[in-house]
């Protein structure tokens, strides 16, 4: 992304009063909202859960390629398997849930400092709080990117809000949506299941085809899918208007 593109996509989640702040390591950018400023405990979280999957994919290094659901065999680190089990659960290869995994781990590690936690990771957010956020939705080139927003209430428990793009970032997607974003209790779920919808999103004429096969995926709640003007929508989400934030 250009840096215009960066300032508009990290300015996703409305995160009210909570403290901000971003860390980084490798390839991973995680922008973090919390009751206070927790950049080293995040830090260490993400060194620590970078450094299970690392060393797993140094033993099995069809891992980070495979583009079909892991058959793992024996013990796993815990952000793997959930990795295999998201992957699984939506037909994709678990490298398709990384991003909401690390979210995921880094969030529930920092909730033992904070009652409140957003960690956002290339698109991909774990939630945790107590009252309602706004979640922008950023599509591109789309018309109705950073126009429209999902109103999530976690309901003071972990939610994950995930979004995958055809034509938007570097991640790996078969389809040309311009978002697909979806929610779920298991952020590397969410993750997953956002690129196994976006594969299968070539045109607006696909948006109806690609609801029906997200509503089959167990353990979703909720997806948005935008193509050019187009949406498609399905479980409890709330749309929002966010007029003035796209730029």
């Amino acid at each position: 992304m250009n840096t215009a593109e960066e300032k508009v996509y990290r300015n996703r989640v409305d995160a009210g009063e909570l403290a901000s702040f971003q860390v980084r390591v490798k390839e991973t950018d995680l922008l973090i909202h919390a009751d206070t400023d927790l950049a080293s405990t995040a830090r260490d979280a993400l060194l620590r859960y970078r450094g299970y999957l690392e060393a797993y994919i140094g033993l099995n290094p069809q891992f980070q390629h495979v583009l079909a659901p892991w058959k793992a065999e024996g013990p796993l680190p815990y952000i793997v398997r959930e990795m295999v089990r998201a992957a699984k659960a939506a037909g994709v290869g678990p490298m398709a849930a990384v991003a909401g995994a690390i979210s995921e781990q880094v969030g529930s590690e920092l909730l033992k400092a904070s009652q409140q936690v957003i960690v956002e990771n290339g698109g991909d957010v774990f939630i945790h709080t107590q009252a309602p956020v706004v979640v922008g939705i950023y599509a591109g080139r789309s018309p109705l990117s950073m126009r429209i927003g999902l109103r999530i209430d976690p309901g003071g428990k972990p939610m994950g809000v995930c979004t995958s793009s055809g034509t938007v970032g570097h991640s790996m997607s078969f389809g040309k949506a311009d978002a697909v974003c979806v929610t779920s209790r298991s952020c590397a779920l969410a993750d997953a299941a956002a690129t196994a919808i976006g594969n299968r999103v070539g045109s607006k004429s696909d948006i109806a085809n690609a609801v029906e096969f997200g509503k089959a995926i167990a353990g979703i709640d909720g997806l948005l899918i935008i193509v050019g003007n187009q949406i498609g929508l399905w479980g409890g989400l709330e749309l929002v208007a966010l007029e003035g934030k796209n730029g």
